[in-house]
């Protein structure tokens, strides 16, 4: 027994900012932005993360046909909150009217796939029948907007699945090498008396150089992984769909891969990094496009702040 995908659903803020807004605001440009990410243009939560994460909820409910009181899990993966607690997952679960657990995924930009992966485990153990993953991040929220560097990376969005049991999700990988210093935001510091104040921000912090050589590396040996486990040749891939995290980063893995690059997707240039709900919103976004059809064979892959990673090789049967 596995699981698969009843349903999809993604939601953008109607906040679009371009690269020529940002040139107003930084010392960037459209150029500078686009030829080093592929980025043009992201989305930006006005109203916070809750209403947007909800949306693509209950998209992904319509699409499933089933109701928030079907769920037997929320699932919310995210590291950008509207509230520290409650978890986004319990404020999708009051948006939406739903009584069952909610948590959230810490995971950063693998956090759908590790969602996939708790989810299979909650199925196969016979302790859900219906779980509604939702994937949104506020990024937004969390860079600093005087600093061109990281900034004009990031997005907002949220995007959805209903997982229920079946035979879909041929293999899975996670993993995680824990360390900070190339990717970290640290928490706002208290007021007590007995700890030595916080030095620095607690604005979003990368090592550029070092998440590339991660990135790239993770990806590579993650999808050979899963489908070498899956039984699947290169040949029988119809699509990747990898975290849009910079288009030079997908451009140098498609390169080690014996995938050709078209089966690549992406849809950075008008969402950016949108962090765990990349992968959800493009898989939803190339389902409305006409892309993805019953009997293809999807492979997913995400890398983020851990450093974790993720990967899965999915056999889509949903028309």
């Amino acid at each position: 027994m596995s699981i698969k995908i009843s349903g999809t659903g993604s939601c953008l803020p109607p906040l679009s900012v371009t690269n020529e807004d940002l040139s107003k605001i930084l010392d960037t440009s459209h150029e500078w932005i686009s030829s080093r990410t592929g980025i043009e243009s992201r989305h930006i939560c006005e109203n916070g993360l809750t209403p947007v994460a909800a949306e693509a909820g209950a998209e992904a409910l319509k699409d499933a046909g089933y109701t928030v009181d079907e769920m037997d899990y929320i699932l919310c993966a995210t590291v950008s909150p509207d509230y520290a607690t409650p978890s986004l997952a319990c404020m999708v679960q009051q948006e939406l009217g739903g009584t069952c657990p909610a948590l959230d995924i810490g995971a950063a930009c693998s956090g759908f796939l590790y969602g996939l992966d708790m989810a299979q485990a909650l199925i196969e153990s016979g302790k859900a029948k219906r779980i509604l993953l939702i994937a949104g991040e506020s990024m937004s929220s969390t860079v600093d907007w005087t600093k061109r560097d990281v900034s004009v990376l990031f997005g907002d969005g949220a995007g959805a699945v209903v997982l229920e049991e079946g035979e879909e999700l041929l293999s899975i990988r996670i993993g995680a090498s824990g360390r900070a210093e190339p990717l970290f935001m640290k928490r706002p510091g208290g007021n007590c008396p007995y700890v030595p104040k916080q030095d620095g921000d607690v604005y979003l912090h990368m090592d550029g150089q070092e998440i590339y050589k991660f990135a790239v590396n993770a990806m590579v040996r993650d999808i050979l992984s899963v489908m070498e486990a899956a039984g699947i040749s290169a040949e029988e891939v119809d699509y990747v769909l990898p975290h849009q995290a910079n288009l030079r980063i997908l451009d140098a893995a498609s390169k080690k891969l014996p995938i050709p690059p078209e089966k690549f997707l992406h849809n950075i240039s008008g969402t950016g990094n949108t962090s765990a709900a990349s992968v959800p919103i493009l898989l939803d976004e190339a389902r409305k496009a006409g892309k993805i059809k019953a009997g293809q064979l999807l492979v997913m892959s995400a890398f983020g702040a851990g450093l974790t990673t993720g990967a899965c090789v999915i056999k889509w049967s949903k028309d």
